[in-house]
Formats: C-alpha cells, structure tokens, sequence
C-alpha cells in the first residue's frame, strides 16, 4: 500500500483546503464574505441570465438539494433576484443584479490572484500541464461524484 502523502486522494484533499483557505484570504482582504461555491454561482448565473436553480446546480457541480441554501444568501446580499419561471410555475429562475455585477468586477481580481498563488509552486508549463491533467482526471470520474458537472440543457434553460 502507498504511504499516505502518496496517495492523489489525500494530495487532492490537501489541496483543496489550501484552495479554500487561499481564496477565503483573497476575498476578505478586499472586503467580501463570499465562498468558492456562491462565487461559482454568481459567475454562472451571470454568464447565463435567467437559469433555473437545477441548471445552475449542474453548472457547477453542486448537489441540486442544496443549491437553494447558496442562491439564498446570494439573494440576501443582494447580489442576486430570483422569480418564478414563466414556463415553469414550480422553477425559479436566477438573474444577476446591478450590485452582483458590481461584486463580481471586485472580486475577478481577487479570485485571479487566488488562482496564482495555488499555482506559485510550479512554472509555467507546469501549470499548464498541471490543469490539463487536472482537468482530464476530473472529466474522466465527472459521472462518479453526487453532483456531476452537467451544462445546460438542449432546450430552454434560460429565459
């Protein structure tokens, strides 16, 4: 059996609380209380006006039961509105708002400088290839997780 610190299940664990804690400390310094997940959220639902709240859940690989928790408190802080589909009395549907705009121009910055210090430790082809791996290991095991990734659906979606 691998040592421990040799096992890429432990080595991924690690790197996301150091992921976690990096972005955390990016964002409060600039004034935010945001986490990973509302920002994933805010971006998408910007990137995709009009989503329901199960498509979203699926564009960021969020389990769908507890997507609402997240919108919730991206509706507090005003960065968000939520309705009622007009196709779909049961969905609602999520659009940025003016101040949610506002918040994600702030925190890009932030969010980038994040992104580069999880990545300090290796040079830039290795970075590169690092996500490229990254990215193809994830893909490969997406059907495994309780929330897999999924993009939007062939019609509708959005409205």
């Amino acid at each position: 059996m691998k040592d421990l610190y040799d096992m890429p299940g432990h080595l991924i664990r690690r790197l996301q609380q150091i992921a976690v804690a990096v972005f955390h400390a990016e964002v409060e310094a600039i004034g935010f209380d945001m986490t990973p997940v509302q920002f994933a959220a805010l971006t998408r639902v910007g990137a995709h006006p009009g989503i329901d709240q199960a498509t979203l859940a699926g564009l960021i690989a969020y389990d769908r039961t507890t997507i609402a928790g997240v919108v919730d408190r991206l509706v507090q802080k005003g960065f968000l509105s939520r309705d009622v589909s007009s196709r779909d009395r049961r969905a609602k549907v999520l659009h940025m708002t003016d101040a949610g705009r506002a918040a994600l121009e702030r925190l890009m910055p932030a969010v980038e400088r994040a992104q580069q210090v999880m990545l300090s430790g290796l040079e830039d082809e290795e970075a590169a290839e690092f996500m490229r791996l990254l990215r193809k290991a994830t893909d490969a095991v997406n059907d495994l997780s309780r929330a897999p990734l999924r993009g939007l659906p062939k019609e509708g979606g959005q409205e």
